[in-house]
């Protein structure tokens, strides 16, 4: 089970006894932003995409309420935006659809934070399952989720 993964993980930290499991589904913003009772924005998605190499995935945490910009993407990657199949999701990540989060990743998926998040002082990511989460900083993401970098590869959220 992932969201067991991704307990042994924060285990090592000391903070697997942060890890939230729902008796209902978190699998998408929307839900996830009812389970744990907070705006949809604060849920920070995480999006699996295909990368320039054989074998890799690009992972992108973005906040719940934006979508991604595919010249903004192209840009910072110098590929389109060809987001992993469904098949594809659970070989690269090591998560199942609904539940696939920046922690305990394989090597071949490398993590980069979308600055939407940055608006809020805590987000919730998945922790492995398609009813889990766990609340952290922006700093305490960077740091747990080995994020390469912060990109900016969002559409603006404002009107």
């Amino acid at each position: 089970m992932s969201v067991q993964k991704v307990k042994e993980y924060f285990n090592e930290f000391g903070r697997d006894g942060q890890v939230m499991e729902f008796p209902v589904s978190s699998a998408t913003v929307d839900l996830a932003a009812t389970a744990l009772d907070v705006i949809p924005a604060r849920i920070a998605k995480t999006m699996s995409f295909h990368s320039s190499e054989a074998n890799n995935c690009i992972l992108v945490v973005t906040a719940g309420d934006v979508k991604i910009d595919n010249a903004k993407f192209k840009k910072t990657f110098g590929i389109k935006s060809k987001m992993l199949s469904a098949d594809e999701v659970s070989v690269f990540t090591g998560h199942e659809i609904g539940g696939v989060c920046p922690f305990a990743n394989p090597d071949c998926a490398t993590t980069y934070l979308d600055v939407s998040l940055q608006r809020f002082s805590s987000v919730f990511p998945a922790a492995g399952s398609s009813n889990s989460a766990i609340e952290l900083t922006n700093e305490e993401l960077f740091l747990f989720a080995h994020a390469k970098e912060w990109v900016d590869v969002c559409k603006s959220n404002e009107a």
